[in-house]
């Protein structure tokens, strides 16, 4: 079965709303007001008021740029060489290139006409007006994506808390069958939720700061660090027992993500891991030095790692 989008829905309806208010106006070239506003949906508020913007100035633009330049060479085909060749580098120097495509229509208006009037003139501009303002009002109107982004934070969390007790098997048993697959998961839901926050972002214009942005970014700097992690743990070869306090801790930490309240307490208890190796006798052999090592490492990180909680 065919499934028709949301922004394909918004497109059709203000198209026809264009066409029907320019129509009943009696403006000539009135189907172009649709056209205008077919090239102005966009996917976010923010998006389409830059759209509306650009389009509009590049829209007058054209208009009186083209009524200038073809009144003093004439309405020959020819002429699109010249206009063109100015007026494309022009758009792009104010930086209102987006209307380049919105502009040909007016462009074209101005070649068919042939005549330079009061009247044209405020024909052009009513359909400028019409297809940019009802662009602007159908896009305004934006379905609310906190379902999909509080989705998206579950199962960020989920993979997180997966990992870390894969990596804390690791520690404690000193083997595991795990084959990586969630720290690739991971990468692709942060990237999914990313987009979707900055969505949410353009869509609520006049709020300062979007909570899901913060917690996604929070959450990517815990997947930089988990992803450094796997390195040293990686390279312990032998079961210790301070491998296995840390496997522990790791455990417990996997199961309290989001609890900002623990957050000192898990601070203490690793400062107190890290006190008693401390303790411990000198490494006997370069390999207990390197596996001592690469736990320093692992706790290094883990420090970083609650910094983000």
């Amino acid at each position: 079965m065919m499934k028709i989008g949301f922004r394909t829905i918004k497109t059709a309806v203000g198209v026809s709303i264009s066409i029907l208010l320019a129509q009943l106006l009696q403006l000539e070239y009135y189907s172009s007001a649709g056209i205008l506003t077919l090239l102005c949906i966009q996917k976010s508020r923010k998006q389409s008021t830059q759209a509306v913007i650009s389009r509009f100035f590049a829209c007058l633009a054209g208009l009186l740029f083209s009524s200038v330049l073809f009144t003093l060479i004439g309405y020959h085909p020819y002429a699109f060489l010249v206009l063109l060749l100015v007026f494309i580098p022009l758009c792009v120097r104010m930086k209102i290139q987006e209307g380049i495509a919105s502009s040909s229509v007016i462009v074209m208006h101005v070649y068919m006409h042939r005549k330079i009037e009061a009247a044209f003139f405020l024909n052009e501009f009513l359909v400028i007006l019409i297809g940019l303002g009802v662009a602007l009002l159908v896009n305004w109107y934006m379905p609310s994506i906190d379902k999909e982004l509080n989705r998206c934070k579950e199962e960020v969390d989920r993979l997180i808390a997966a990992i870390l007790k894969e990596m804390a098997a690791y520690l404690k048993e000193g083997y595991t069958m795990w084959d990586g697959k969630e720290i690739i998961q991971l990468g692709d839901a942060l990237n999914q939720a990313k987009r979707l926050a900055l969505l949410d972002a353009e869509n609520n214009l006049l709020r300062k700061a979007s909570s899901y942005e913060a917690y996604f970014e929070t959450k990517r700097r815990q997947f930089e660090i988990l992803d450094r992690m796997l390195p040293p743990i990686s390279k312990i070869t032998v079961q210790m027992e301070q491998g296995s306090r840390i496997g522990d801790f790791v455990l417990e930490l996997s199961g309290s993500l989001g609890n900002n309240d623990s957050t000192d307490q898990f601070r203490e208890k690793l400062h107190a891991i890290r006190e008693y190796h401390k303790l411990l006798p000198l490494p006997e052999s370069r390999h207990e030095f390197e596996n001592r090592a690469s736990l320093y490492t692992v706790a290094n990180e883990l420090e970083r790692f609650i910094q983000t909680l």
